[in-house]
């Protein structure tokens, strides 16, 4: 502990009130570390907030992300920088908002602590990061990020001081097209206070527009600014329904008898009221029974650019104003019915995207009963097709009557999970899962549920085998999920079912038969939250067994006891949850709180680790006399003590992030302030920037990788000379433009952590370490026949793959006896088996890699000072298939020149695309690598001569010198073996060559008859001009045949060892 205990004098107390005393006391002394340590720092917390470009300096400004529109206001400014490194006959734009960022610490002024931070050096580091599209036939797939210093700039207030009073730091607040849904995190660059970093969604809101008095309103209806408390006390909490990672507004109904529903567009940091208009009818007949009309909105689903809601049997939806998403406005007038003539009585979500669209599904009664509806968003265009599409679920599973109770959509396999109640002759109703494939029309009955929960005699889990004994309760299933990384099925209810092959599901006993499951929410990362109809919220990691109760609990108790002692304005003794769910692998609630009759709607995370580490604490402890003394102990069940990762690699190969860092013009001024025209040059440097990578972000890959270089080409050897203006402050405008303030990171180091996702393809492999400090006792020897004692640990660690047949892995054991520890070296590896025919990017399959400590599953614990973080349980989604940005590896522009010089002719593509040229079979086709991804390929056309029988002349890969046109010659020339005859290669021969030194990629792809290394040289693929069509023309990204298989030719083993073509065939 921080300091002596104090215990109370006076007569025995009740046995009841001791414990919850002691419950307190333990959590005291579990916290008295963490305690401590915060004492070396003051807790404080970054705020950001957007601002209008004219609103930039004013105290207390916070503006709303709606507009879309690039400024054209700092252009004027570019033209004034004369004698800098920048173009000033270029295009420059802005962005129509600024970051605003402070930050605050407990009982202190925030003005002065940003003065102070200023002082001491501090400046904020904003990493923006773009959520890719939905639409990726629309917008290129791209992880990109972009990293800016913020810069100080002094408020508009009128301040007595000489040099500041009141201050904030402002970035520019990019956009981009495509994207609509932006991840901004605010860390410091390490001088000045200790703050912790800190994540904010910034999304933009089609959802708002301005009105005729310059006022911003919703278009979806009315805005209400008065929270009555009547709204949310007491009522039942609903699940948060969106596309995961897609959705920049999020929507939530449930408030009863009235149209009001929560809308939010910084996942509930800050959120509106908001009154629907919409016409609220009530249509009642024969085959729609309705026993009342109620104003409730009942289910609300979000996607990317359109919000769906339920108001009795009626479906509305309503598409969002967004021009970053479209060609031309897209956006609803007014809220729209769908399905008009159906009974909808629920509808059911899909979380994730797929072939461009987004999905959701409405489950119909009445006249279509055993239908479902089955919608697609694409460019929020909605259209709904009814499936099956020609008999229902009920004829096609040969019942009288049946009723789809929830249907959960399996993007990648094109499959609906449809759970079935089915009614028989004999009155007994039983409940199936059944699967109905979208493409083939194909329905399959997969299981048979129990009619009765079976008993598990005391087992944490039971195989449901059909051989085991059942209980009397009646098993009332309400829903099914799937997870589409881990392939992991939960069918829930008064129950809790778990199977990862949709026939064989395990029983977990843990969940009690007396609630009943309301729903479940999920991570997708390996965590599963459950809400139960008497509100209770329990706990599971997927793939273990164990389902633990979060509240009410013994860990709750000492939790909220704690948090009222320290006057938390996050908790109260009187509050209501509206609902539960998952942000990245974090939980939340949001939380209706009553104070002193006030009410307050907050989002506040949900402490698992606390809450599972006081409750083990507080059920698993003893009390040992030493002397006179009683003594505390815990017992510690995590099979080790510590947990780390090493040797991960760096993450940009894997994770295809690209990354830019920007930092603000210097300003000639002492104070170091900006003013309001070194913020705009900002604005039109982030904005030139982003423009550079759009315009070298094409299929075929750049001359030069780094768009920046085009940039600075021109103007890197005046660098002296602009440094020496600014030093003397002769820098035209009063700022100076450092030229390597703008550039691109291609050696992002990791994070001690597993990335967020990993891409694999074509034998691509992803290696790491786990070291673990083993538990004392953790070691024994074991003898084995015709060897010496070996040592072995009981510390051992699991990986379970999704997908074993596409990915294997292979884990090595290494016992550190003198450190106590353990190191397991883990290896991930493609198969090259399971891949799709897709351009880069596209239609990639989703697996996943879990790594599990055994016996450690809620059990191990971290502390950090950010609080308990949970060990042991590592998931990874993977990816498989061709990754986002793999591009061709040649020079266009030089083949289209080239081809054009050759064949007189150039033939139109039917389908036009600039960046996608096509070509006639029947010509000669000679694509030029390009000098981007190779050290010492130059240009020639890459084109196979006929082989000789002479031994001194060996047929050459490149034409000679003469072949070339003069202004492209070259004398470098490489050697070809081929036993094709005289033909330049066909456009299907050779592309494509993918790779991309933006990710450290070091591979070539080829397809079958392009150059193969065999040798040490390069030889031509036999009867790679086979299956042509003569005169038929064939776009440079062509697809694959069925027959053909890609494969890899040559991995570099070197970092930083670039690839070269061999000169000559040995």
């Amino acid at each position: 502990m921080c300091g002596p205990a104090m215990f109370p004098a006076g007569p025995r107390w009740p046995r009841v009130r001791v414990l919850q005393v002691l419950w307190a006391l333990l959590a005291v002394l579990l916290a008295s570390r963490r305690l401590c340590a915060i004492k070396d720092f003051e807790e404080c917390t970054w705020q950001v907030v957007l601002n209008e470009f004219k609103r930039v300096g004013e105290n207390g400004a916070s503006d709303r992300f709606f507009e879309q529109e690039l400024v054209d206001t700092v252009g004027n400014l570019f033209h004034m920088l004369v004698d800098s490194p920048i173009d000033p006959s270029e295009k420059y734009l802005g962005f129509p908002y600024y970051l605003k960022i402070n930050y605050s610490c407990e009982q202190k002024h925030s003005e002065d602590l940003v003065r102070m931070g200023h002082l001491t050096g501090l400046k904020p580091v904003v990493l923006v990061t773009f959520q890719s599209p939905v639409n990726f036939y629309r917008w290129k797939i791209e992880q990109l990020q972009i990293q800016m210093e913020a810069a100080p700039f002094r408020s508009k207030e009128s301040c007595m001081a000489e040099e500041v009073c009141s201050m904030s730091w402002y970035t520019p607040m990019p956009i981009k097209n495509g994207s609509v849904v932006m991840r901004v995190d605010v860390s410091s660059n390490g001088l000045g206070t200790f703050i912790p970093d800190e994540r904010f969604q910034v999304n933009i809101n089609g959802f708002l527009k301005r009105n005729q008095d310059n006022n911003i309103q919703f278009t979806v209806g009315d805005e209400l600014f008065n929270l009555m408390p009547q709204y949310f006390v007491g009522i039942s909490s609903r699940p948060l329904w969106h596309t995961v990672d897609q959705s920049p507004v999020l929507i939530l109904g449930g408030i009863p008898n009235e149209k009001y529903v929560l809308m939010t567009d910084t996942s509930f940091k800050d959120f509106s009221l908001v009154e629907l208009s919409i016409d609220s009818c009530w249509v009642g007949s024969f085959y729609c029974p309705q026993s009342g009309f109620t104003a409730t909105i009942y289910d609300t689903v979000a996607t990317e650019s359109t919000l769906f809601i339920r108001q009795n049997q009626l479906v509305y939806y309503f598409t969002g104003t967004y021009t970053t998403l479209y060609e031309r406005n897209r956006g609803s007038g007014s809220w729209v019915r769908v399905l008009a003539s159906e009974c909808i009585k629920k509808l059911c979500p899909v979380y994730f995207h797929s072939n461009g669209s987004e999905y959701i599904m409405a489950l119909t009664t009445g006249k279509h009963e055993g239908f479902v509806h089955f919608g697609t968003i694409k460019d929020g265009q909605v259209s709904f097709e009814m499936l099956p599409r020609q008999w229902s679920v009920c004829e096609q599973m040969g019942v009288t009557t049946c009723s789809i109770i929830w249907s959960d959509y399996i993007a990648g396999e094109y499959t609906l999970l449809l759970l079935v109640e089915s009614e028989y002759e004999n009155a007994s109703k039983r409940f199936q899962v059944a699967s109905y494939n979208t493409a083939s029309d194909d329905l399959e009955l997969l299981y048979r549920i129990p009619e009765f929960i079976p008993e598990a005699r005391g087992l944490e889990f039971l195989m449901i085998l059909g051989t085991e004994s059942y209980t009397n309760t009646v098993m009332a299933p309400k829903g099914i999920s799937c997870n589409p990384y881990n392939h992991l099925i939960f069918i829930w209810g008064n129950f809790l079912l778990q199977s990862s092959n949709k026939k064989n599901f395990i029983y977990l006993a843990d969940f009690p038969k007396e609630l009943s499951i309301k729903y479940m929410t999920r991570s997708f990362r390996g965590a599963v939250a459950i809400v139960t109809e008497t509100e209770e919220i329990w706990y599971l990691l997927e793939g273990s067994y164990r389902v633990y109760r979060l509240f009410p609990s013994k860990g709750w108790k000492v939790h909220i006891s704690l948090q009222l002692m320290q006057q938390s304005s996050l908790y109260a003794s009187n509050e209501t949850m509206l609902t539960l769910f998952y942000e990245g692998s974090k939980l939340y609630q949001l939380v209706y709180l009553m104070n002193n009759q006030k009410g307050q709607l907050v989002k506040r995370l949900m402490p698992v680790e606390q809450l599972l580490m006081y409750q083990q604490h507080t059920s698993h402890y003893d009390l040992d006399r030493k002397g006179g003394y009683l003594m505390l102990s815990f017992t510690n069940f995590c099979p080790f003590s510590v947990m780390r990762l090493r040797n991960l690699p760096g993450p940009q190969r894997y994770t295809r992030q690209e990354r830019y860092r920007a930092r603000p013009p210097r300003v000639l001024e002492r104070s170091g302030f900006h003013n309001e025209n070194s913020l705009a040059i900002y604005q039109g440097l982030i904005y030139y920037l982003l423009w550079l990578h759009s315009v070298y972000d094409k299929p075929y890959a750049d001359p030069v990788h780094d768009p920046t270089w085009r940039w600075w080409e021109k103007n890197k050897q005046d660098q002296d000379y602009y440094f020496f203006l600014a030093s003397n402050w002769r820098s035209a405008g009063g700022v100076f433009i450092e030229m390597d303030s703008y550039e691109k990171i291609y050696n992002l180091k990791s994070a001690y952590e597993l990335p967020e996702r990993i891409f694999l393809d074509k034998g691509t492999e992803y290696s790491f370490a786990i070291f673990l400090s083993a538990q004392s006792h953790s070691f024994r020897t074991m003898a084995e026949l015709g060897t010496v004692f070996q040592l072995h640990s009981q510390v051992d660690v699991g990986v379970v793959l999704a997908d074993p047949g596409c990915i294997e892995a292979s884990v090595k054991q290494e016992v550190l006896i003198n450190r106590n520890a353990v190191l397991f070296s883990i290896t991930l590896k493609d198969k090259k088996v399971c891949y799709d025919q897709g351009i880069s990017g596209h239609h990639l399959m989703k697996s996943s890699m879990t790594v599990n400590v055994v016996g450690s599953s809620g059990l191990c614990f971290q502390e950090t000072h950010e609080g308990a973080r949970m060990q042991g349980n590592l998931m990874v989604p993977v990816f498989i298939g061709c990754p986002p940005g793999k591009r061709l590896a040649f020079d266009i522009t030089y083949t289209l020149e080239y081809s054009r010089l050759k064949n007189k002719h150039y033939f139109d593509c039917v389908q036009v695309d600039p960046e996608m040229p096509c070509f006639l079979f029947r010509d000669s086709v000679c694509p030029v690598p390009s000098p981007a991804s190779f050290t010492v390929l130059l240009r020639p056309p890459l084109c196979a001569l006929p082989p000789h029988s002479s031994a001194h002349r060996l047929p050459t890969l490149f034409p000679p010198a003469s072949h070339f046109p003069p202004s492209r010659s070259s004398a470098s020339q490489a050697r070809l073996i081929s036993s094709s005859r005289l033909n330049p290669l066909q456009p299907h021969s050779f592309l494509p060559l993918l790779l991309d030194s933006r990710f450290g990629d070091r591979r070539l792809r080829q397809f079958p008859g392009q150059l193969r290394a065999a040798g040490g040289g390069w030889r031509a693929h036999t009867g790679h001009t086979q299956g042509l069509q003569q005169g038929r023309n064939l776009p440079l990204q062509q697809p694959l045949g069925q027959d053909q298989q890609p494969y890899l030719d040559h991995e570099d083993q070197k970092d930083h060892q670039r690839l070269s073509l061999p000169h000559h065939v040995p």
